[in-house]
């Protein structure tokens, strides 16, 4: 009777364990060791990273790294991704660097390695079914649990999206001040939010940037000019804007029609991309 005792419990706490491992297989944790130093090189790879609650574990970042705003208070700014040279990375003494595979330098990306330091490289398509990918890889290493949910909230934010009356052309113009501007053509991840968002990019002549003319603007005559909140500062606010040659013969001069947003959340394409197009959508609807 005693053996059968033994055996019963022995058998029990086998069952038990073999639960527990299994529980424990299945279950990623969002806290790594505590030796974990990060370095992110670019600005949605940050976001996603901080969404996956890993801010503590940042080290340093790159100049597009602008959300969230505490970042950069926790982190160091290494500047530009085509101007960080090894000896900053070096400095900081980081276990893993997380990059774009577009943007990251074969030669810096061979002396990292070379340090004997992890480089996780990430692509990156600008549709929605991209940013989830990328999220699925970046948190997901983490915890799919919060990838998932993430995920989940970009389907869920993009169901707020309306119908338009009617489809406006949006002209992007990148501004760094009156004497740097540019003209967002077609291919470019803020385009993919002004289609997403119910609109239509007013430039169809060419791929991604040229720099923007007065013959140029009267020729795609856009009923709405879309900027970057830092480049509409540059210029003064709208009535620098107003200013350029060429915009008050266009619909979006004549009618004040200027939208500025935040660049990271206009063009990054990582977890607030649902965010950035209900805003895009609801400005286009007033």
């Amino acid at each position: 009777m005693k053996i059968q005792i033994l055996l019963c419990s022995a058998l029990a706490l086998l069952v038990s364990c073999n639960k527990e491992t299994k529980a424990d297989e299945n279950q990623k944790t969002t806290e790594p060791t505590a030796a974990v130093k990060i370095i992110s090189l670019n600005g949605t790879l940050t976001e996603t990273l901080v969404a996956a609650g890993q801010e503590h574990q940042i080290i340093g970042v790159d100049v597009t790294s602008t959300y969230p705003e505490s970042i950069k208070t926790t982190a160091t700014d290494l500047g530009h991704i085509r101007s960080i040279s090894l000896e900053k990375i070096l400095a900081l003494k980081p276990d893993v660097i997380y990059a774009l595979e577009k943007e990251l330098q074969p030669d810096l990306k061979e002396q990292i390695k070379q340090a004997k330091i992890k480089v996780i490289t990430v692509n990156q398509e600008y549709t929605v079914e991209g940013t989830k990918n990328l999220i699925d890889d970046v948190a997901g290493a983490f915890s799919t649990e919060i990838a998932q949910k993430l995920n989940q909230d970009i389907t869920e934010k993009l169901r707020e999206v309306k119908p338009l009356k009617k489809q406006p052309k949006v002209l992007f113009i990148y501004a760094r001040g009156a004497g740097n501007l540019m003209v967002g053509g077609t291919g470019t991840p803020v385009e993919k939010v002004i289609e997403l968002a119910g609109g239509k990019n007013a430039v169809t002549t060419f791929a991604d940037y040229k720099p923007l003319t007065p013959e140029a603007l009267i020729q795609s005559n856009p009923d709405v000019i879309l900027m970057f909140s830092s480049g509409l500062q540059s210029l003064g606010g709208t009535a620098g804007v107003l200013k350029i040659d060429g915009i008050k013969q266009t619909n979006a001069g004549k009618t004040n029609n200027i939208i500025a947003m935040d660049g990271q959340l206009l063009s990054g394409f990582g977890p607030r991309v649902g965010q950035a197009v209900v805003e895009l959508n609801n400005a286009l609807n007033k």
